[in-house]
């Protein structure tokens, strides 16, 4: 563990934090210095709040004052999602726990205390307040009051989440309001579908979404939801937007004009701080001569700094993408924006895409079967959505030794996987897989998507459901996250599948022997044979007597079955070693080669080998590839003992299953 660093307090009292997991250095700024605040190097000076104003606090009196303002940094995504947390008391306190020492407390020791939610569970990030600035100015996120750091704070404390700055460049508004809230959040398409896309909904795009936008939809939570617009070029209606842009929506309202029609206005705030748009509802634009005056001047005094107003014909033609989180309740509990319901049950589980295991990839593939499925149960008629979250790749850097992305040439999707998740009801408990495959889903997300999660949503009836998460591509692996959340009672469980039984044989009979065995970190946990701690590993002996047993092929048949989780699975496998005569397991060499080995070491639940021994004695020695793995672990030994089988007349009084490939479903 690092010890803590603490310089001096500028009063004299106790030293204030240092962090040094997230120091005042570059290495915090830069994780590959590919983007553009790659220029600041060597300008940067970090200070604390109250070497940068006399009386700094977290949140201002005036709570306009207190949104986030855009600096150097490229994270107008993250603000937008800050924004929906200053309207949500209870959410923010949630973020950033309430009643901490600010600079003009006695108890103010220099550290704040920030929860992200991340991959189902709120993880807690403490960090120093010296923020990066130029010339004694915050260079990135501020609030509008200059004396306000509760913004800066956070998105130093969200920083160090993604181990630097610079990893916030750029990003989703989605991504943010999840981990901010822990809630679901969905992107809409507010652009026109090609034919071409119409025409395959299984492409590998990311430009394909569900459906389009329809704000009526949205009216039941119009005021609770989390709304944020994206550009993916400079709109027709900004002087000076860019490309991919996030902007908030404030509010959105339908108004009478003096001819008693109505148009719908949507409020805007620009992360920047400033307007940056013309358009009919810009100052004393022509659209407020279309509304009473008193109306006008009411909702012209609504707009702060860096906000504007439009109408629903511009909003729709000048933006590509509109971003909806859903409200979460004081207690806790989703708000569905299709309906306005209260979620009050949710259920989660962890899976995991493993090549050659369970990355059967979309329905186009042949092994589409094989990829993590689970079983949703609801009990009674109920609203359910459910939603499929994949764990994020950062790219390998020199500093952040990271996995690197097998695409290495996807540079506008290093990050994801294309993901989709898709329903059957099944009718019964015992059930045909292949056969159901066959059939269309009740339900899906349409299309793999690039996204880092997807949300499935329905009206379902009471009865058994089974969900199959996929990637696009065979073979691609991941993590990934299934969350449930429904109006009424369900249950989530994964679905298991019987570990293969060994063949049947009709020229002799079996005997096998079953040993139980643990790998223990610093004891048994030897590894592979590319270690020298590989003989540490547990050895089970055993003898091969029937010389006659060798004239017919295979004799011993073993499978290694670890007890792991299948999302969170070892690579396993196992070697098979003879005794020289006169040998024993104390004197047998360690540079013995292996008279048979199961290889190379699988991520699977379990791994077999059938072969043909020799009459001798022998040891097993099971292992994982990587030394100090710990798991618990069965090995089955099959033996063939070679005399004739009594043939038996009996009949089986009825079928137990058949011949396919057969899940029985557990309730």
């Amino acid at each position: 563990m690092k010890e803590e660093c603490r310089t001096e307090s500028p009063s004299g009292g106790e030293a204030l934090f240092e962090d040094p997991d997230f120091p005042s250095e570059d290495t915090s700024l830069f994780c590959d210095s590919s983007t553009p605040i790659a220029r600041l190097q060597g300008d940067i000076i970090w200070l604390r709040p109250q070497e940068i104003c006399q009386s700094p606090v977290l949140f201002p009196d005036n709570i306009n004052l207190g949104h986030a303002k855009q600096g150097l940094l490229g994270d107008c995504w993250f603000l937008c999602a800050c924004a929906f947390l200053l309207k949500n008391k209870h959410l923010l306190n949630k973020v950033f726990p309430p009643d901490q020492p600010q600079w003009a407390d006695s108890r103010y020791r220099g550290s704040f205390q920030f929860r992200f939610w991340q991959q189902g569970d709120w993880t807690e990030v403490t960090i120093d307040d010296r923020l990066p600035c130029i010339n004694s100015t915050l260079c990135f996120s501020r609030c509008h009051s200059p004396t306000a750091f509760w913004v800066a704070l956070l998105e130093k404390a969200y920083a160090k989440l993604h181990s630097s700055y610079e990893r916030l460049w750029a990003g989703q508004v989605s991504e943010a309001l999840v981990d901010l809230t822990g809630g679901l959040a969905e992107r809409w398409s507010l652009g026109d579908f090609g034919s071409e896309e119409e025409q395959r909904p299984e492409q590998d795009s990311d430009q394909v979404r569900r459906r389009r936008l329809d704000l009526n939809l949205l009216y039941p939570v119009k005021d609770q939801c989390a709304i944020s617009c994206s550009t993916h070029s400079s709109p027709g209606g900004a002087s000076e937007l860019g490309e991919y842009h996030a902007l908030t929506v404030m509010e959105w309202l339908t108004v009478k004009t003096v001819s008693e029609s109505e148009v719908l206005l949507l409020r805007i705030r620009n992360p920047w701080g400033r307007c940056c748009w013309g358009g009919d509802w810009i100052g004393s634009g022509a659209g407020w001569s279309s509304v009473d005056p008193v109306s006008a001047l009411d909702l012209q005094a609504r707009v702060a700094e860096g906000e504007f107003w439009l109408d629903e014909t511009e909003f729709l033609s000048q933006f590509d993408d509109v971003t909806v989180g859903y409200p979460i309740s004081d207690e806790g509990h989703l708000k569905s924006i299709y309906t306005g319901n209260l979620l009050t049950h949710n259920h989660q589980l962890a899976g995991r895409w493993i090549k050659g295991h369970s990355a059967g990839g979309s329905r186009n593939s042949s092994n589409y079967g094989s990829n993590p499925k689970f079983w949703l149960k609801v009990c009674e008629r109920g609203e359910v959505l459910v939603s499929l979250l994949q764990h994020r790749k950062w790219r390998s850097t020199e500093k952040y030794a990271q996995k690197p992305l097998e695409d290495s040439k996807n540079t506008k999707h290093q990050h994801y996987q294309a993901i989709a998740l898709h329903m059957w009801k099944v009718e019964k408990k015992r059930f045909n897989l292949s056969r159901m495959l066959n059939k269309p889903p009740c339900a899906s997300t349409h299309c793999h998507a690039y996204e880092r999660e997807v949300v499935l949503h329905g009206q379902l009836e009471s009865g058994y459901y089974l969900l199959i998460a996929s990637t696009y591509q065979p073979g691609a692996e991941a993590r990934f996250l299934i969350r449930v959340f429904s109006s009424s009672f369900t249950s989530l469980s994964a679905l298991k599948i019987p570990a293969p039984s060994l063949p049947l044989t009709t020229d002799g009979e079996w005997d096998t022997s079953y040993f139980r065995g643990s790998w223990v970190e610093g004891r048994t946990a030897g590894g592979s044979r590319n270690f020298l701690s590989h003989w540490q590993n547990p050895r089970f002996p055993f003898t091969v007597c029937d010389e006659s047993a060798v004239t017919s092929g295979v004799n011993v048949r073993i499978t290694l079955h670890q007890s792991h989780p299948e999302t969170d699975l070892q690579p396993i496998g196992f070697h098979i070693y003879k005794f020289r005569d006169g040998e024993s397991e104390q004197t047998l060499r360690r540079d013995e080669d292996p008279v048979a080995s199961c290889v190379p070491h699988c991520y699977t639940q379990d791994v077999s080998l059938a072969c043909c021994l020799s009459p001798g004695a022998y040891t097993i020695v099971p292992s994982t590839y990587q030394p100090d793995c710990s798991a618990n672990f069965t090995l089955s030994l099959a033996r063939r003992i070679h005399r004739k089988v009594v043939k038996s007349q009996e009949r089986l009084g009825s079928a137990i299953q058949e011949i396919s490939h057969i899940s029985v479903m557990q309730s």
